[in-house]
């Protein structure tokens, strides 16, 4: 199976020269996803949004790579700063208490100041697993 990459249009990917998700195999990877809204070029100001949008990016790429949520065995969430644990945790497992994927949290500083949040996911499609 040729390896298909998932592009969502952001200035970051063209510069980086990386794409957004990658399918190879049964494998799907997500490269970190934040609270941009790429249809409009916005991002909210809220860490709370910026993670909704930050899911719905990663669930638009897993989706376009034929792959769902359901299929994800590892998450990394990096936040800017370690109180917004606490002001997302809720919504991290809204997402994954069904699936339990090993979960990783990082405080890191983020590239763009604006970014709160940012989600890296990496799943194994089971439809096509052996």
């Amino acid at each position: 199976m040729a390896r298909e990459r998932y592009f969502t249009g952001s200035r970051f990917e063209e510069r980086g020269g990386y794409a957004r998700g990658m399918r190879d195999g049964d494998m799907v990877f997500m490269s970190g996803c934040v609270g941009f809204d790429y249809q409009k070029d916005t991002i909210a100001d809220d860490v709370v949004e910026q993670t909704h949008q930050a899911f719905r990016n990663v669930n638009n790429g897993l989706d376009a790579l034929g792959s769902s949520f359901a299929d994800v065995v590892r998450i990394v969430i990096y936040i800017a700063d370690r109180a917004y644990y606490e002001e997302i945790v809720d919504i991290i497992g809204e997402h994954c208490r069904d699936v339990r994927p090993a979960n990783t949290f990082i405080v890191a500083q983020l590239v763009d100041p604006r970014m709160k949040v940012e989600i890296e996911v990496t799943a194994r499609d089971q439809k096509d697993a052996s």
